[in-house]
């Protein structure tokens, strides 16, 4: 885990790329959203709150793939992405948990050149 200054101040330079893009800040949430959307692979005019909450779970699946937590399995007949949880989450308060997504989330955008 990297520094909590270090963090910040990446997180900072990434929400000022995404209001580039964007025209707005987004928060954790909504960055989780739409990396869902990413690794779903289909924007659609719509989705049911249902399919919301499915995305940023395919978010946080995807984000913690590479430290080994849940493994892709493949896309059902809908085109939804599965993955397979490999390990328990590590016990954290509410500020290490968004911290940690955080670190996930810059890892993400890094390596996927966003």
């Amino acid at each position: 885990m990297i520094t909590g200054d270090d963090l910040q101040i990446r997180w900072w330079n990434l929400e000022a790329k995404l209001v580039e893009r964007f025209g707005k800040k987004p928060d954790l949430e909504t960055i989780l959203f739409l990396i869902g959307i990413q690794e779903f692979g289909e924007i659609k005019p719509k989705f049911s709150k249902e399919q919301k909450q499915e995305l940023m779970h395919v978010a946080v699946c995807s984000l913690l793939a590479p430290s080994g937590y849940y493994a892709y399995e493949g896309k059902d007949k809908d085109g939804w992405p599965h993955f397979k949880q490999l390990k328990q989450m590590p016990v954290m308060d509410p500020i290490e948990q968004e911290h940690f997504l955080k670190d996930h989330v810059l890892l993400y955008f890094d390596q996927n050149g966003i």
